[in-house]
């Protein structure tokens, strides 16, 4: 089976050119929806507070499972995004910031192995669990000594799934800091406080959880579509300006007499926060 890899601006040399690979095809028996069935199981209460809520970056080349994941989990409160090869997959958890990968081993581009041992060197507390169809003893072996945190073979129980997420998400919360920082600015998850430059900062409930969205994902560029969806949880409307209204508040009481608040227009495609224009 051919796989093309999907071309992306912006990056190395080698994830600009096509890649094409010959690699085996998995088989799944002809009923996909007797292993992954669309009834979803019954799942946990979703996160009260979208901005809040554990990323998750499902690393995965079968667009069925790609699509079945992302309802499943998206069921559950996470906030999931999908690369479909391994060279996309590899920049997007080493250049975004991400809780936690589901990643396959067998992807065009960069194997899943290979992956998985860049982000072990990069990222070692980034959890990582393995979804892949490579079920033998010595693939399982090799896949945790590389550094997965967890390691699922297919065709896999969603329910089970979600159950070794959640867990492997405790794991890493019993460690994680309860601050962010970014850009002179300090965000106390737990206690909801904002400070810039030592001064505290007074924000209403759904300019703080604008705000710690943007800050899990300094650096990038998040289109209207994006933060409507994770802050509000609804689809993109058109006659909306609802996103650039509470910019517009956040960047009022983020400022300061000599330095503008560090949330950037992106023409055409939304905003980003860090240092620099």
């Amino acid at each position: 089976m051919m796989r093309k890899v999907i071309e992306t601006s912006g990056t190395s040399s080698r994830c600009r050119k096509n890649v094409f690979e010959k690699r085996p095809h998995v088989h799944f028996p002809n009923t996909f929806q007797e292993n992954y069935p669309h009834a979803m199981p019954d799942l946990a209460e979703p996160v009260s507070d979208p901005a809040l809520a554990p990323s998750i970056l499902l690393v995965e080349d079968e667009p069925g499972i790609v699509d079945f994941l992302k309802r499943g989990l998206q069921a559950e409160g996470f906030l999931v995004e999908a690369a479909l090869d391994g060279v996309e997959g590899e920049r997007r958890a080493l250049c975004e910031s991400f809780d936690m990968v589901v990643l396959d081993l067998m992807l065009p581009g960069t194997p899943g192995m290979e992956v998985l041992s860049k982000l072990r060197d990069v990222k070692p507390d980034l959890p990582v669990i393995v979804l892949t169809a490579r079920g033998e003893i010595e693939d399982r072996v090799a896949g945790l000594d590389a550094g997965a945190v967890d390691y699922l073979v297919k065709p896999f129980s969603l329910a089970e799934l979600l159950a070794r997420v959640r867990a492997q998400l405790r794991v890493a919360a019993q460690t994680s800091t309860t601050t962010l920082e970014c850009a002179g600015i300090e965000v106390n998850l737990l206690t909801r406080k904002v400070r810039r430059a030592g001064t505290s900062v007074a924000l209403s409930t759904t300019e703080f959880e604008l705000l710690v969205y943007l800050m899990r994902h300094r650096g990038q560029v998040l289109s209207r579509e994006q933060i409507l969806s994770a802050v509000w949880g609804y689809q993109h409307d058109p006659a909306t300006n609802v996103v650039d209204v509470y910019v517009g508040y956040l960047r009022r009481k983020l400022s300061r007499s000599d330095t503008p608040a560090p949330i950037f227009t992106v023409r055409r495609v939304g905003y980003r926060l860090g240092d620099g224009a």
